[in-house]
């Protein structure tokens, strides 16, 4: 059991998840998963709002999810998935699946979120066959020289990280995943919302394959 509990956080998120999906993230979820087929690991599948969006060549999800409310959440959301969902608990560092036993990784605002960045991404690598596709839109650092990149590291070294659940603004996701060996296919940089100097507005949306 991976016994993550971050209750307050649970409750704001599930309501906050379904506000920015009709802000737009819904469309980004969508974007993300199109094209999938056979069996997907989502990692960090939170209250099972990606569930909707996989298209029907999907055999198979398993969704993890180790924070306890949302994980209770995510297998509401699985009864009326198109797909067949299993969600499982465990964390994104152990996870729980055989080597090279998945298509494609759905990574959705998580890798911000995870104590062990590097850590998390070899498992990903992991449990993908090779050629397996990685799927990720992310929270990541704005540029090195900005003014909200300076923000985001103050932040990140306060208050945020304890108010939301661990995430952590200004990390180098896209660098962290060539360096864990995948090679990026595309890659989409850009704000959400597209106005907002938040420290969690810029965004990374991609596809990155794991070397045969």
């Amino acid at each position: 059991m991976a016994a993550v509990s971050h209750p307050v956080f649970a409750r704001v998120y599930e309501r906050l998840s379904v506000a920015m999906d009709r802000a737009g993230t819904a469309a980004f979820r969508g974007d993300l998963v199109a094209g999938l087929s056979g069996r997907v690991i989502e990692i960090g599948a939170g209250n099972g709002r990606m569930f909707s969006h996989y298209p029907p060549e999907v055999r198979e999800v398993v969704a993890v999810e180790p924070e306890r409310r949302l994980r209770a959440a995510a297998e509401r959301a699985a009864r009326s998935a198109p797909v067949s969902v299993t969600v499982v608990d465990g964390l994104a560092e152990a996870l729980p699946a055989g080597t090279g036993e998945f298509d494609a990784a759905v990574l959705a605002l998580v890798l911000c979120t995870v104590p062990d960045q590097a850590g998390a991404l070899a498992e990903v690598s992991r449990v993908l066959r090779p050629g397996g596709e990685l799927r990720f839109f992310e929270h990541v650092a704005a540029a090195e020289a900005s003014r909200l990149h300076r923000a985001q590291r103050l932040v990140d070294a306060t208050l945020w990280p304890k108010l939301f659940a661990g995430c952590h603004t200004s990390r180098d996701t896209v660098g962290a995943i060539r360096a864990a060996g995948f090679q990026i296919e595309q890659l989409r940089r850009f704000r959400f919302p597209a106005t907002s100097n938040s420290p969690s507005a810029p965004c990374a949306h991609g596809r990155a394959t794991r070397p045969a």
